[in-house]
C-alpha cells in the first residue's frame, strides 16, 4: 500500500569526502542535479580533506591533496545559489581514524588498538575536537547547523581511565558517553548559541528516557536515527523515535542510505535496495505522534565505511539510486509514474545502472554517466568466473597445476592454449582499465583512480599474468 509522500522538512544529500573527493567542477554539477531533484541541503563530511591549519595542519589529506579554503567557499556559493543549506559533519567522539592515525594524536585514544574513539577524560581531547570545530564553523560563513557525529563508539570504557571512573558506584558506559557529548554540546553553544547541533542515535538506542533526561543533553541536540536495510524494522524504528520524544527530544532526524552501505566493497549498487529502505522509512513517517517533530531526512552515500577501509560505490554509478530514491519520497511509492521521472530526469532506460542501455543522451542529465558505464562493465567483467576463477578452469587444473609448475614437466600444446586464453583475458582487462582510467581522472583525484585500479583490477590482473610468466618459463624447458 502506498504511503503519503515524505512530510515537509528536509532532504539532505550526504556528501562523503573520504577516499574519493570530487573534483570541484563536478561537485558543483552534481549539486545542480542535486536542486532539480528537490534537494534542499548537503550533509557534508569532510573528514582530511577539509584545509586544517595550525597544529591540525597534519590531519590534511595530502594524496588526495585536501580542498583549498577557496574550492570549499565556492562548493557552498554553488549550493546557497540553489537554495541548499550545507551542514558539516565533524566527527567528535567515533570514527575519528583519520586523527588518530597520526603519531601524534595517538596518546588521545581510548585505548592503542582501536583508531576512531577518543578518550573522553583528557581535557586535550576537548580541546582538539572544538579546534576542528571552530576551523570548520569559521569556513562556512552564516553557518546554522552542525553535525558532531558520535556514532558507533567503539570500545568505549575499555581505556585505563575509563576503567577508573566506572570503578564508582553507579557510573555506567552509557553515562560515560552522555558526558562527553554534552560537554561537546554545551561548548558549542557557548561559542555559537544560534547554531542547531545534530548527532547520530545509535549509541543511545539502548537508553532510557529517564537516563536520557538525567544526561542534561535534552535541548542541547537533535538526533538522527540511522537504518539503511530494505527490511528496516518500522515498528522498531518508531518507538526508538516515540522514546527520544518522550525524553524530551522531539525535534528529529532520520538517515536513509542511497550508497555505501551493502558491504564493504560493493562497487556498483542495486538501485531496488535502497528504494526499499526509503519505502520502509515512508511507513514510519506515516506511523509517528503528531507530538515528533521530524526535522528531515539525510539521504546517506558513504564512500568507505570508515576511514581505513576500501572504497564503495562511487558517486556517478550511484546516481540512478539517488534520483529513485528521491522520486520514491516525493511519490510515496515508486510506481511505474515515480520510475519514470527518475530514468527522465538522468535521461536513462532502467533505473538499475547494470541495466542502463547505452545512448547518446546528453552528459549534463547524468554527471558521469560514461565512468558509471565502464564501472558496471568492468565490474562485471572482473566478477565474470572466467576471470576470477581462472585457476579452476579445467585445462588449469588438469595440465598446469602447482605440481606441474614446480617441476616445469607440461604439456606445451595445452598450456599454449591456457597462455592463450589468459593473454586475451589480460589484453581486454588492460582495454578496459586503461578507457575507465582515463574517464575517471575527469572526476576524482589521480590516488583515487589508483586505488580503485589496485583494489579491483590488480587482483584479478595478478594471477592472469602470473599463469603467462609461468607458461612461458615451462615451455621453454619442454620445447627445443
Amino acid at each position: 500500500m502506498a504511503c503519503p509522500p515524505w512530510p515537509k522538512g528536509k532532504k539532505l544529500v550526504h556528501l562523503d569526502l573520504k577516499g574519493a573527493p570530487p573534483r570541484v567542477e563536478y561537485l558543483h554539477k552534481l549539486i545542480e542535479l542535486f536542486s532539480q531533484l528537490g534537494v534542499n541541503g548537503l550533509l557534508v563530511e569532510y573528514e582530511d580533506m577539509f584545509p586544517y591549519e595550525g597544529e591540525l595542519k597534519l590531519l590534511q589529506s595530502t594524496a588526495p591533496p585536501a580542498y583549498s579554503r577557496e574550492q570549499i567557499l565556492s562548493m557552498q556559493e554553488c549550493a546557497k545559489s540553489k537554495g541548499m543549506e550545507v551542514i558539516p559533519l565533524v566527527q567528535t567522539f567515533g570514527h575519528m581514524e583519520f586523527v588518530f592515525k597520526h603519531r601524534p594524536m595517538w596518546s588521545l585514544r581510548e585505548v592503542p588498538y582501536c583508531v576512531g574513539t577518543l578518550n573522553p577524560h583528557k581535557e586535550e581531547g576537548v580541546k582538539l575536537v572544538m579546534e576542528m570545530l571552530r576551523q570548520v564553523v569559521k569556513m562556512h560563513p552564516g553557518l546554522n547547523t552542525l553535525h558532531i557525529g558520535a556514532d558507533e563508539v567503539y570500545i568505549l570504557g575499555e581505556g585505563e581511565e575509563s576503567k577508573l571512573w566506572l570503578a564508582s558506584p553507579g557510573r555506567t558506559v552509557e553515562q560515560l558517553f552522555l558526558s562527553h557529548v554534552t560537554k561537546v554540546a554545551k561548548a558549542i553553544k557557548e561559542a555559537w548559541p544560534h547554531m542547531t547541533i545534530i548527532m547520530w542515535d545509535d549509541m543511545m538506542r539502548g537508553m532510557s528516557p529517564d537516563i536520557l533526561k538525567a544526561s542534561g543533553l535534552v535541548g542541547l541536540v537533535q538526533p538522527m536515527l540511522w537504518d539503511y536495510t530494505p527490511n528496516l524494522d518500522v515498528d522498531k524504528t518508531v518507538s526508538l523515535l516515540e522514546k527520544y520524544c518522550s525524553a524530551g527530544m522531539s525535534d528529529l532526524w532520520v538517515a536513509s542510505s542511497f550508497k555505501g552501505s551493502t558491504t564493504v566493497y560493493t562497487c556498483v549498487p542495486s538501485t531496488q535496495r535502497h528504494v526499499d529502505n526509503h519505502l520502509q522509512w515512508l511507513k514510519v513517517a506515516d506511523s509517528l505522534s503528531a507530538g515528533v517533530n521530524l526535522q528531515g531526512i539525510a539521504l546517506t552515500g558513504w564512500q568507505r565505511y570508515d576511514h581505513l577501509s576500501v572504497l564503495c560505490e562511487l558517486m556517478p554509478v550511484a546516481l540512478p539510486s539517488l534520483v529513485s530514491c528521491l522520486q520514491t519520497l516525493s511519490h510515496g511509492h515508486f510506481n511505474a509514474e515515480a520510475q519514470n521521472k527518475a530514468t527522465e530526469s538522468l535521461g536513462i532506460s532502467s533505473v538499475e545502472v547494470e541495466e542502463m542501455e547505452k545512448t547518446s543522451a546528453s552528459d549534463s542529465l547524468f554527471p558521469g554517466r560514461r565512468l558509471a558505464e565502464l564501472i558496471v562493465e568492468l565490474n562485471a567483467l572482473l566478477n565474470s568466473d572466467d576471470m576470477r576463477l581462472f585457476d579452476n578452469d579445467m585445462f588449469v587444473r588438469g595440465w598446469f597445476s602447482p605440481y606441474h609448475r614446480r617441476r616445469k614437466m607440461v604439456t606445451p600444446l595445452i598450456t599454449m592454449q591456457i597462455h592463450s586464453q589468459a593473454s586475451t583475458f589480460l589484453t581486454t582487462l588492460h582495454q578496459k582499465a586503461d578507457a575507465m582510467r582515463e574517464e575517471m581522472v575527469r572526476f576524482y583525484p589521480d590516488s583515487t583512480v589508483q586505488e580503485w585500479i589496485e583494489e579491483h583490477v590488480s587482483p584479478v590482473m595478478g594471477p592472469l599474468q602470473r599463469i603467462t610468466e609461468e607458461i612461458r618459463a615451462c615451455v621453454k624447458e619442454m620445447v627445443p
